[in-house]
């Protein structure tokens, strides 16, 4: 795969006709607070569903600590197989921010001093407080673009296949959203969940029967407990809306045959 991404391909199957192919992502997730727990991670969940919503699906997921060896290791691992790379985190003032260091390794560039990076830094601070440290945010890795951060003004940036993103919620998603437009996607997957008051052992085979009959749909049972009781909420997934419309009917067709009512059955959504 080439380091810049270009329009999702269309495959052929077997019988001749276009299959889309799937755009897809990793995400990065860069702290050694993340991995000790003082922080909790907010930003994958935001990000995996954001980007399903314009066709990129996430398949995988790290949490790499604040150390350059593994940093680039895991960049330049990903790059190659995924249509996107995301990173969160690392790209402060501090001592322990190297994640800019580290993507400008793993493409084998300079790190350096972004002109309009720092000329937002100036406007947004107006001469106060810009020290060394609130500069050093300027610096990206030569060649790449920037990301614009409507929040704090230091800014991400995107080389080839690889976006840098801020590790602060509210900054990861004003970035994001900013991105959208720029996103080469894919078919967007819909998502329906039925929920119903039966356990898993309960429902496994029938459920694995459906799954058999519909291999372009993704069938997931999540058990939970309300009021007391306990439940399964069975969750489908496709690019395919006929597919997980008749997947979906199966379901409810087994749920039924049980003698068990569905309490919850969603209309077709992006998830």
């Amino acid at each position: 795969m080439s380091e810049s991404v270009s329009e999702p391909a269309a495959a052929e199957c077997p019988t001749g006709a276009a299959v889309s192919v799937p755009v897809t992502a990793c995400v990065l997730i860069i702290g050694n607070e993340i991995l000790s727990g003082r922080t909790q991670d907010v930003n994958l969940a935001y990000l995996a569903k954001t980007l399903n919503e314009v066709g990129i699906r996430v398949m995988e997921a790290r949490v790499i600590r604040d150390d350059e060896r593994a940093i680039v290791d895991a960049v330049n691992a990903c790059r190659v197989v995924y249509d996107y790379v995301f990173t969160t985190g690392g790209i402060g003032p501090t001592h322990d921010d190297i994640t800019s260091a580290c993507i400008a390794r793993a493409f084998g560039v300079p790190i350096v001093r972004d002109p309009e990076a720092e000329r937002l830094m100036r406007v947004h601070y107006g001469g106060v407080g810009l020290n060394a440290a609130r500069l050093k945010m300027a610096d990206v890795p030569q060649g790449s673009s920037l990301i614009e951060n409507p929040v704090s003004s230091a800014p991400g940036f995107q080389i080839g296949n690889v976006i840098v993103l801020a590790g602060v919620p509210r900054i990861l998603q004003a970035m994001v959203d900013g991105l959208k437009g720029r996103l080469r996607g894919g078919e967007t997957v819909l998502s329906r969940t039925v929920s119903a008051f039966t356990t898993e052992s309960a429902i496994a085979a029938g459920l694995s029967a459906v799954q058999d009959r519909y291999p372009q749909v993704e069938i997931g049972s999540y058990p939970f407990a309300r009021s007391g009781r306990f439940g399964t909420s069975l969750v489908s997934r496709s690019t395919d809306a006929d597919a997980l419309a008749a997947a979906v009917d199966d379901i409810l067709a087994l749920l039924q045959g049980m003698g068990v009512d569905p309490i919850r059955d969603d209309a077709p959504s992006a998830a």
